[in-house]
């Protein structure tokens, strides 16, 4: 077995079953092969696609392991048999997988782990609905709760993602051509999970994901204050004044046409309480902005500028929303605007100042 260096892990993530995931993680398995990399197929599931059961040929494949289980004989993955085998390189399909009842470990991704401790590198694969975080807006989309689900953490911990993606219109043709499932399986999954809507949803998510990887990985290794975001992230700064409900639809909006995560905030003063209509009201711009699919938070600070600057940079905000400030000329020169403060604290983000014939949060920030 290999040495205490723990294995790297690369992840090929796709929008739904047959964009060829499993396909691009045989072909790059056979070009390291053809380098000289000692590489085995840990698991492979073609589903009875000829094409990725073809392009398995020329691999070394790892028997699987047969588990019997109330009369029948179940296989599954032999972590112990690759753990012996002890290659530099284990092909893995289906990282969501669940296994036998009774099995050492319960997921597929548990056994990957314990190969990735062992010092070997692994491929695996799987589908963006699988991912932990993202169950419930894939029931929203899709009408379908997944049950077979990978932690946050596993993709975080990855060396490399690679996004395999097709079109929602190549993917349902692929369908179409029997290329995913079995002909009486066709009709049915064009009807639910296959719908274009649902794929263009699914699509969006995958690569909102794999972008946000990218970008975590470009903000820890380039020096603070020289990365550009890859995402755009819009927030909706709101007060006690009722045209925060303005600011958060206009913000929800902005992020609606960016395809953008919408994030709030309210900034209290530590010494000031919130009468009971105030809390109430900030009460009713967390629910908006749930409603908006969007983080709300609440900051203490008696420093408005600066807490708002601190979140912008903690979320990688691109795109702020404020409202435009009533005060006179005078107070302005005198004490200056949060929007000339935000100026000068703020790189690479763009302000939006939204008008209101009425006295707007700045006024109430700028009073204090």
């Amino acid at each position: 077995m290999q040495g205490a260096r723990r294995g790297k892990h690369k992840i090929f993530i796709g929008m739904a079953p047959g964009v060829g995931k499993t396909y691009r993680m045989l072909e790059e398995g056979h070009a390291l092969k053809q380098q000289g990399i000692d590489v085995i197929v840990g698991l492979l599931e073609t589903h009875g696609r000829k094409d990725t059961a073809l392009k398995s040929e020329g691999l070394e494949i790892i028997p699987r392991k047969q588990s019997p289980r109330a009369g029948l004989s179940i296989t599954e993955m032999d972590t112990d048999a690759i753990l012996r085998r002890s290659p530099q390189l284990a092909l893995i399909d289906e990282l969501a997988h669940t296994n036998v009842p009774g099995s050492p470990r319960n997921k597929r991704y548990e056994d990957v782990e314990l190969i990735l401790n062992a010092g070997i590198d692994v491929y695996s694969t799987m589908n963006i609905q699988h991912l932990e975080s993202l169950n419930d807006t894939v029931a929203r989309i899709t009408g379908v709760v997944v049950r077979e689900r990978v932690p946050d953490r596993i993709l975080e911990e990855a060396d490399e993602i690679i996004m395999v993606d097709v079109t929602a219109e190549m993917l349902q043709e692929r369908l179409l051509e029997g290329k995913i499932y079995a002909p009486e399986k066709i009709q049915q999954s064009l009807n639910n999970f296959f719908q274009r809507r649902n794929l263009i949803a699914l699509r969006e998510l995958a690569l909102r994901e794999v972008a946000d990887s990218v970008e975590e990985d470009a903000v820890a290794s380039t020096p603070q204050g020289l990365f550009c975001n890859i995402q755009e992230r819009v927030l909706v700064c709101v007060s006690t004044y009722p045209n925060s409900l303005q600011l958060l639809r206009r913000g929800a909006r902005l992020a609606g046409y960016m395809n953008a995560p919408l994030f709030a905030l309210f900034v209290a003063d530590p010494e000031r309480f919130l009468t009971k209509e105030e809390s109430l009201h900030i009460d009713t711009c967390e629910r908006l902005c749930k409603e908006f699919e969007g983080n709300f938070m609440r900051v203490d600070s008696n420093n408005i500028s600066k807490a708002i600057a601190e979140v912008a940079q903690k979320y990688r905000i691109t795109q702020i929303v404020i409202g435009e400030s009533q005060r006179s000329r005078w107070q302005m020169f005198l004490n200056g605007s949060l929007t000339q403060k935000l100026v000068r604290l703020l790189k690479n983000i763009d302000l939006h100042i939204i008008a209101s014939e009425k006295k707007n949060y700045e006024d109430f920030y700028d009073e204090r």
